[in-house]
C-alpha cells in the first residue's frame, strides 16, 4: 500500500503541474523521493543509470504511449529531456528493456502503471490540455476474458502484452519511409494501420475508414495516403529494412533466450494469387498448374527446435510470356537469401524442396559452405538405380556423384530411401558423407521442412492484408510487413516460455489471432 500511495502522490503531482505548463516542465518539477519501490540491482552491480531516472522514463513513457525506440530518439534530439529526467547520458533502447525485465520487480510495475494510468485518466477526464499525452481508451481494458479460452494459464494477460509491445517496439520503430520531417503522419501511423488491416483481413479503403473511426478521423491517414505512403518504399529498401530488423529481433532473443546455434534452415516459395491484367505486370508469375497468375516470394526460415523466424525475403522474379524477363535464376534468389540470412546466426544445413533440384543450386550452396538435403526429380537414371535395388531386394541406397558447373564443382551423394508415404522410394541430393547405414535417419530431417507449409499459412491468413494494387512496391510491402508480425508472434512466443522454463519448441502458447490482437490492442481501443 505504501508504494501505491506514493505512486498516486506522484501521479497527482504531474497532474497539477499539468494545469499550467507542458509535461516535460511537469517532470522536471517533481521533487518527491522515490524511496517505496526497490532497485532490483544489487549495490555491486554495475548499472550507472540512475534508478529514479529510469522509474521517471517509464512513467513518462506510460504516459505518452511512446516506445523505447522512440523516446530514446526524442532524448537524442532533446538531451535536456534526458537531464530533467536525471539520466547522466542518454539511455538507448536496450537499456530500457533490460530495466523493465530485470532491474523492475512487479511492485516497480505497478508503480509505474499507476502513477502514469491515473495522469492519464485525469487529464481527459478533467480536459486538461496536454496534447502529449495518450488517449485513455488505450489504458482501459473493456474486454472480458473468455471462459473457453486456450490461453496458456502459465502467462497473464499482462505478461503478455508487455511482451508483445516489447517485441513490437523492437521492430516498429525500425523502419524508415525517409519521407519528409513535416509530413502530416508519422511512419508509425501507417505500421498500426497496416497491423489493423492484417488483423481485420481487410483491404487498405475499408481499413482505414475503420480505423479512423476507431482512432479519430485525424489520427489515422485515409486509404490512399496510405498508399501513397507504402509506395515510398522502394523494393530494396524494404528488402533492407527487413534485414536490419531481424538483426534486432535476433539481438533480443540472444539475450533473453535459449537459442540453439547453428540453425537448420529451411528455403522455400510462396504465392499470392494476383487476378488482374498480366500486360506490363513483370513481377506476376504463372503457378505450378499453369493457369493462376501469382506474385512469388523466396524464403529462409529457421525451423528444427528453434525459434522458428523468416530471415530473409526475397522476391522472385520469373520470365513470363507477358514480360521480357530473363530466363529464371533461382541459384541467384538462393544465394541472396543465405548471405543474408549468415549475417545473423551461422547455418548448418538447407533444406529445400524439389523446386530447388539444380546443380546450380547445389554449387551455390556448397560454395556458401552450408549443408544441404534436397530432394532430387526422378529422371531415367534414378528409376534405373531404383529398378536395381528392387531386384537386389534393397530399401536403401547411397550413389556417390559429383556437381560440375562454372562456379565450381564438388562431391555429393544420392540417398535412395524408402518414401515416407510407405509407397515407393525417394532420392535426396546432399554434400554431406552419408553411408547407407544413417541414410534413412539422416532424410527424416527433412520433415522439419513441413514448418514452413504452416508459417505461410500463418502470415498469409493471419498478417496479410488485403490488396488488389497493381503495384508492386504494394504488394511487397505487405508480405514483408506480415512476415514481420509473423517474427513478433514468435518472438513474443519465444520470450513468454523463455520467461517460464527457458525451453524452445515449435508449438506456440500464444496463438497467431491472439498475438495480432494484442497488438492491435496496444494501437487501438476496443469497441
Amino acid at each position: 500500500m505504501r508504494y501505491l500511495c506514493e505512486a498516486y502522490q506522484l501521479g497527482i503531482a504531474i497532474r497539477n503541474d499539468l494545469h499550467d505548463t507542458d509535461l516535460a516542465t511537469a517532470f522536471e518539477n517533481i521533487d518527491h523521493s522515490i524511496d517505496a519501490i526497490e532497485d532490483g540491482y544489487p549495490a555491486w552491480h554495475p548499472a550507472p543509470l540512475s534508478f529514479r531516472a529510469m522509474v521517471l522514463a517509464f512513467i513518462f513513457m506510460e504516459i505518452t504511449g511512446v516506445s523505447y525506440a522512440a523516446f530514446t530518439r526524442r532524448l537524442t534530439r532533446q538531451p535536456e529531456v534526458a537531464t530533467l529526467l536525471g539520466f547522466s547520458r542518454v539511455p538507448d533502447e536496450s537499456a530500457f528493456s533490460r530495466a523493465w525485465r530485470n532491474r523492475f520487480d512487479d511492485a516497480v510495475h505497478e508503480y509505474v502503471q499507476t502513477a502514469a494510468h491515473f495522469v492519464v485518466k485525469e487529464v481527459h477526464d478533467f480536459d486538461i490540455s496536454a496534447p502529449e499525452v495518450r488517449p485513455k481508451a488505450e489504458i482501459v481494458d473493456d474486454t472480458q476474458e473468455d471462459a473457453d479460452s486456450a490461453e496458456d494459464e502459465s502467462f497473464s494477460q499482462d505478461e503478455i502484452v508487455q511482451t508483445t509491445r516489447l517485441a513490437r517496439d523492437h521492430a516498429f520503430d525500425h523502419f524508415e519511409s525517409d519521407r519528409a520531417a513535416n509530413a502530416s503522419y508519422e511512419d508509425t501511423r501507417f505500421f498500426e494501420l497496416q497491423t489493423y488491416m492484417g488483423m481485420v483481413s481487410c483491404g487498405t479503403a475499408q481499413g482505414a475508414a475503420r480505423f479512423q473511426y476507431r482512432r479519430g478521423a485525424e489520427y489515422g491517414p485515409h486509404g490512399d495516403t496510405h498508399l501513397r505512403a507504402v509506395k515510398q518504399f522502394e523494393p530494396q529498401e524494404l528488402v533492407d529494412g527487413f534485414n536490419e530488423l531481424t538483426d534486432r529481433l535476433l539481438s533480443v532473443i540472444a539475450s533473453e533466450a535459449s537459442f540453439r546455434r547453428p540453425v537448420t534452415a529451411a528455403i522455400d516459395i510462396t504465392t499470392v494469387p494476383y487476378y488482374g491484367d498480366v500486360e506490363e505486370m513483370p513481377m506476376v508469375s504463372g503457378t505450378k498448374d499453369g493457369e493462376g497468375r501469382a506474385f512469388k516470394f523466396a524464403t529462409l526460415s529457421i525451423i528444427g527446435r528453434n525459434i522458428p523466424l523468416v530471415l530473409a525475403v526475397e522476391p522472385v522474379c520469373e520470365s513470363s510470356a507477358w514480360d521480357e524477363n530473363p530466363p529464371n535464376q533461382i541459384h541467384r534468389v538462393v544465394r541472396r537469401l543465405v548471405q543474408r540470412a549468415k549475417e545473423h546466426v551461422p547455418i548448418e544445413t538447407v533444406l529445400c524442396d524439389r523446386e530447388f533440384d539444380s546443380m546450380r543450386v547445389l554449387q551455390t550452396l556448397s560454395n556458401l559452405n552450408v549443408n544441404y538435403l534436397i530432394p532430387k526429380r526422378i529422371t531415367s537414371s534414378e528409376r534405373d538405380v531404383i529398378e536395381q535395388m528392387d531386384e537386389d531386394d534393397q530399401e536403401v541406397a547411397v550413389e556417390s556423384a559429383s556437381v560440375h558447373v562454372e562456379a565450381g564443382s564438388h562431391p555429393m551423394r544420392f540417398l535412395y530411401v524408402p518414401s515416407t508415404s510407405g509407397e515407393g522410394t525417394t532420392v535426396f541430393a546432399t554434400n554431406l558423407r552419408v553411408g547407407p547405414d544413417e541414410a534413412e535417419t539422416f532424410c527424416r530431417r527433412y520433415s522439419r521442412r513441413w514448418q514452413i507449409e504452416n508459417e505461410y499459412k500463418s502470415i498469409k491468413n493471419d498478417f496479410l492484408a488485403k490488396t488488389s494494387s497493381k503495384d508492386y512496391r504494394v504488394r511487397l510491402f505487405y508480405f514483408v510487413f506480415a512476415v514481420l508480425l509473423y517474427n513478433i508472434w514468435r518472438l513474443t512466443d519465444s520470450l513468454l516460455k523463455a520467461g517460464v522454463n527457458g525451453e524452445m519448441n515449435y508449438a506456440p502458447v500464444l496463438t497467431a489471432g491472439e498475438c495480432v490482437e494484442i497488438i492491435a490492442s496496444a494501437l487501438i481501443p476496443p469497441d
